[in-house]
């Protein structure tokens, strides 16, 4: 994720001095009262009259909102880093078939470094949320703490959908946790803080100040992912912030920092947009993971693609569909034994709704089925060689 805002604002000031007649005219005590508060230069002691600069007194010594909120949470707050097996060579098999497969030399490389919040110490644990593609794929994940001081740390469990995961710590040197505040409460409008370690540990514990934009936003992150409800703001988030706090003006953790838009479907860059996790849904997430160590949803039991994946002859030839069935997941391959194959779906059916819900790809067929839980019975609308057909099928995980 990478927001550059930074504006350099120029301001022109135009100072004039200037002493015509009596135009200007101060009292000697007036002029002695603002000799000693405004003053900044003053002649040195001794015969040197020249002048020399002295600083003048911070008025300023009271701490803002945002400072006593960014000293509440931040020490909470950790750089997460991952380590995978570095691997010497890919065959070109291998690039043809599209496998991923490659010989590996045993040895571990840094791979990518994001961001966590401490929220939870218990006995010798400290746990800290973070998000899934931080450490996704890791063979090795270390943390470091605010003080600077790096140690491993091991995953609880994480889940792809929400892009959330829970790391574990030796809480030793845990001196601080983050409290989530209430994410429904938030207001559009409102001052928030991102922390973070944008391009990495040498950044760590950046704060950076903006707003909440949009408390609802509907986002994908692509067209076969689950449309999730997230917060937007403005305030700065780059490559590294990922996994770390939005923090309101209580020092309250209101959302996990997670993606940012960086440009439009033109391509067009854009600023100032990105998108944080809601806390009262990481709240819900991050107890099922430390419970359970992942979290159960429903399934289909199917390999599918969408339909706009298949070529208009072949919607014609082989799927025999009508004209007017453009949108739709086509089912590649039933698991035996799975949802769709006991409810008697087969190869190349055209599932077009659930519960008379449009499935226009895989990522709305996604959204549809997570409404539900493991023992729901849906309704599903597919097409088989041209035939509109529905069938009621009991939801497994």
């Amino acid at each position: 994720m990478k927001i550059n805002r930074f504006w350099l604002k120029v301001a022109g000031v135009g100072l004039v001095a200037g002493l015509i007649g009596g135009g200007v005219s101060l009292g000697a005590a007036q002029l002695w009262q603002n000799w000693q508060e405004n003053a900044s230069v003053k002649a040195p002691s001794g015969s040197n009259k020249s002048g020399g600069t002295n600083v003048k007194k911070n008025n300023a010594t009271g701490s803002t909102r945002a400072t006593r909120a960014a000293q509440k949470v931040k020490n909470a707050v950790v750089s997460v880093i991952t380590y995978e097996e570095s691997s010497s060579s890919t065959s070109l098999s291998d690039l043809i078939n599209g496998s991923s497969s490659t010989s590996s030399s045993g040895s571990l490389t840094k791979a990518s470094e994001g961001s966590g919040v401490i929220y939870k110490k218990s006995g010798n644990a400290a746990y800290i949320v973070t998000n899934n593609h931080v450490v996704s794929g890791a063979k090795k994940i270390k943390v470091m703490l605010s003080t600077g001081k790096k140690v491993e740390a091991t995953l609880v469990g994480k889940d792809s959908t929400t892009d959330l995961a829970v790391l574990k710590i030796n809480a030793n040197n845990v001196t601080t946790v983050a409290s989530f505040g209430d994410s429904s409460k938030v207001k559009a409008g409102q001052d928030v803080l991102a922390i973070g370690s944008p391009m990495g540990t040498d950044y760590a514990n950046t704060v950076t100040k903006g707003i909440i934009s949009a408390t609802k936003r509907k986002v994908k992150a692509s067209s076969d992912s689950v449309a999730t409800t997230v917060i937007q703001t403005d305030a700065a988030i780059n490559s590294g912030n990922s996994g770390g706090p939005l923090v309101n003006m209580a020092g309250q953790v209101i959302g996990i920092n997670s993606m940012k838009l960086s440009s439009d479907g033109s391509g067009t860059s854009v600023e100032g947009i990105g998108f944080s996790i809601p806390s009262n849904e990481v709240v819900s997430v991050i107890n099922q993971l430390v419970k359970n160590g992942k979290i159960s949803r429903p399934s289909l039991g199917i390999s599918a693609v969408n339909l706009s994946q298949v070529s208009a002859s072949q919607q014609s030839s082989v799927l025999n569909l009508p004209s007017s069935v453009t949108k739709g997941v086509v089912v590649i391959k039933t698991t035996s034994g799975g949802v769709a194959a006991t409810a008697g779906l087969e190869q190349y059916d055209v599932i077009t709704a659930i519960d008379g819900k449009a499935v226009k790809n895989i990522g709305s067929l996604k959204t549809q089925l997570y409404k539900h839980s493991s023992g729901d019975k849906i309704t599903i609308t597919y097409y088989r060689s041209g035939e509109k057909k529905t069938v009621s099928a009991t939801l497994s995980e």
